[in-house]
């Protein structure tokens, strides 16, 4: 299991039942295909919420590199691309 997500400034400042769902989000088989990733992610998003979870933008920010550490580059840029329009709503 990757560490390096668990140092991050952002995961430290999170609630003890943020930091329980991204131990429990990285433990997950992470799609390799952006086409799936961005389902993916948004499913957990909801599940989180159905759990009276809700993630701010930095937060959601380190879920997108979790779900991304496996994809290749140009498949991150499109996740990323996507992320930037999401924030502008």
């Amino acid at each position: 299991m990757e560490t390096k997500f668990f140092e991050n400034e952002v995961f430290l400042n999170m609630s003890e039942e943020k930091k329980e769902f991204i131990r429990e989000f990285v433990k997950k088989d992470m799609p390799k295909q952006m086409s799936q990733a961005m389902p993916f992610l948004t499913g957990n998003i909801r599940a989180a919420k159905a759990k009276n979870i809700s993630f701010s933008n930095e937060e959601v920010q380190l879920i997108a590199q979790i779900l991304c550490k496996d994809l290749p580059p140009s498949e991150v840029a499109k996740v990323d691309k996507i992320l930037k329009m999401m924030h502008r709503k």
